[in-house]
């Protein structure tokens, strides 16, 4: 089978992650593949934010839990190490699906990579906030930005989970 095809049936979301950090050069290669993602117009209007600073990332996981509406000591990131935040500029109208694909390529490129991955949401609602409107003022990114989610990754915790039936009466042929 087609490796790249073989990494699209086999990747699931992961839901426990080792605290270890993957090696720097996995984030880049996992962001890279993010940044080659198909665009509108070839516009690349969608950005990539990387947090591995777990001070950091521990922040953006409260607010994101309170965004939520979980108790206090759940971690909507479950424990991962690497919080891949994708924004897409609103002032592009195909923004949110450029920003969509570039989670897609990544999650491909965690699970090629031997690491777990899980698009995590609640980014569009963090993006209204002061907290993250600061840390994108902070980062030099101007403008007006939409969350489109927060790639988690790390290494999975556990055994990779099982994939689902697919659903019967998705397809429709018309020849």
């Amino acid at each position: 089978m087609n490796e790249v095809i073989k990494a699209m049936k086999e990747r699931r979301s992961v839901r426990k992650f080792k605290s270890d950090m993957p090696p720097k050069s996995d984030i880049e290669q996992i962001i890279d593949a993010g940044l080659h993602a198909p665009s509108g117009k070839n516009m690349q209007s969608a950005k990539i934010i990387a947090i591995t600073n777990k001070k950091l990332r521990d922040e953006i996981s409260a607010l994101n839990c309170k965004i939520g509406g979980w108790n206090e000591d759940f971690d909507p990131f479950y424990n991962a190490p690497v919080i891949l935040m994708v924004i897409a500029d609103k002032s592009f109208p195909t923004s949110i699906y450029d920003g969509s694909l570039v989670m897609e390529n990544m999650m491909l490129a965690a699970h090629s990579l031997g690491l777990g991955s899980i698009w995590i949401h609640r980014a569009k609602e963090e993006c209204e906030t002061p907290e993250i409107k600061k840390l994108l003022a902070d980062l030099g990114i101007e403008g007006e930005w939409e969350g489109v989610g927060h790639c988690a990754v790390g290494y999975v915790d556990g055994d990779m989970p099982k994939p689902h039936d697919i659903k019967p009466d998705r397809v429709y042929w018309i020849e």
